[in-house]
């Protein structure tokens, strides 16, 4: 009868270690720097991507580029370039799941998952092709760190993401950052030959980007969690291929019901740079979103939605500073402020997540206290 229940109690030690299997790397040194390491690549892929491709898509405007619809294509179309990564998985050796009593969802199941975000990649594409269009790029970069906001709100009730001083403050001054702006927005576009019309309709239509981005980037943890419920690098790959695949044919048959198509060929011959440069461009700027995408999705993978638009929005400040360069914007003091503000913002948040990991997680105290009671049990037996 012992013997039994020392039986019993084993499985029950088993169980509770498998239940409270999280994406968090083990304690072992090895799986840290590798970890460690993986989260690196992926903020230098969303850093480079996201400054590279922004200041491409403003060039694409600036130099007589007029498609609004190509201007939102570019942002997907490149994705077939992540077909050779389906060969070179970084999780070679295994792919585990994240709750081991539940099956893989079915094929109609992702269907519904990839359409659903490749529905909400159109939108928001859309929607920033028409702000980067309409604004200065200096003004559009440090408008998108309001993302951030959107993201923590959605986070909060999607994902039950916990709420501290220090991501508080992060949230108020990244807010902060991006209404400065509003009250700087008349100088801006005086400055950059934009009525006041377009820019209030720049404004809008990039806040709205940034709201359904933070929303979609919330819906992307809560799928990997709660759905597709696997740890690979293809699941990386499947989240930006598929819903990229069904966001470019939207994009397409809306650049052809346009008709603004036609026009295409007299854009690349208008264009100031040479027609090379007009095709450099907007293949720079494809790629160079998916090099985004990938740093992007895969934070989210290992980390969190929220840590991702982090990484992004720290690398938003950089962008104006290129551009006082690159497009000779004026960098006037609004700017300047917003520019420390979001800066601030993020290192706040850097030192809550530093701060954070620092501390024994929940699901370890949990483990701990269970197979205390487990081995207490025995004992008492």
């Amino acid at each position: 009868m012992v013997e039994a229940r020392q039986v019993q109690l084993s499985r029950l030690g088993s169980l509770i270690k498998h239940t409270n299997m999280t994406n968090q790397p083990t304690s072992s040194p090895k799986n840290m720097v590798k970890w460690w390491l993986l989260v690196a690549l992926f903020a230098f892929f969303i850093l480079a991507g996201q400054s590279t491709a922004t200041l491409l898509g403003r060039l694409y405007f600036d130099k007589g580029g007029k498609s609004k619809w190509m201007g939102a294509f570019v942002q997907t179309c490149g994705f077939p370039i992540l077909i050779p990564l389906y060969f070179f998985s970084l999780d070679k050796k295994s792919s585990t799941t994240i709750n081991v009593n539940t099956n893989s969802p079915s094929i109609p199941v992702l269907a519904l998952v990839y359409v659903t975000f490749g529905v909400f990649v159109t939108f928001y594409c859309i929607l920033y092709a028409l702000g980067l269009s309409y604004l200065p790029v200096s003004t559009y970069s440090l408008l998108c760190a309001s993302q951030l906001g959107f993201n923590a709100l959605f986070s909060y009730f999607i994902n039950s993401q916990k709420f501290t001083p220090y991501i508080i403050n992060s949230l108020f001054l990244l807010t902060l950052s991006a209404v400065l702006l509003v009250f700087g927005g008349s100088d801006a576009a005086t400055a950059a030959k934009i009525s006041k019309g377009k820019y209030v309709i720049g404004f809008i239509c990039t806040v709205g980007a940034c709201s359904l981005y933070g929303l979609a980037l919330s819906l992307t943890q809560y799928s990997f969690r709660r759905i597709l419920k696997v740890e690979s690098f293809k699941s990386v790959l499947n989240m930006i291929f598929f819903p990229s695949l069904v966001s470019s044919s939207a994009m397409a048959v809306g650049l052809f019901a346009s008709g603004e198509w036609k026009s295409l060929g007299n854009e690349m011959e208008s264009f100031s740079l040479g027609k090379a440069s007009y095709m450099l461009t907007l293949i720079g700027t494809a790629v160079s979103w998916q090099v985004f995408s990938i740093g992007s999705v895969g934070l989210i993978f290992k980390v969190s939605a929220l840590f991702s638009n982090v990484i992004a929005t720290v690398g938003l400040p950089v962008v104006p500073v290129l551009a006082v360069f690159v497009f000779h914007e004026k960098m006037d003091g609004n700017k300047v402020v917003a520019m420390i503000l979001a800066l601030w913002g993020f290192v706040s948040y850097a030192y809550q997540h530093y701060h954070g990991s620092s501390e024994p997680k929940d699901d370890e105290k949990s483990s701990a206290n269970n197979e205390g009671v487990s081995k207490s049990l025995e004992v008492s037996v």
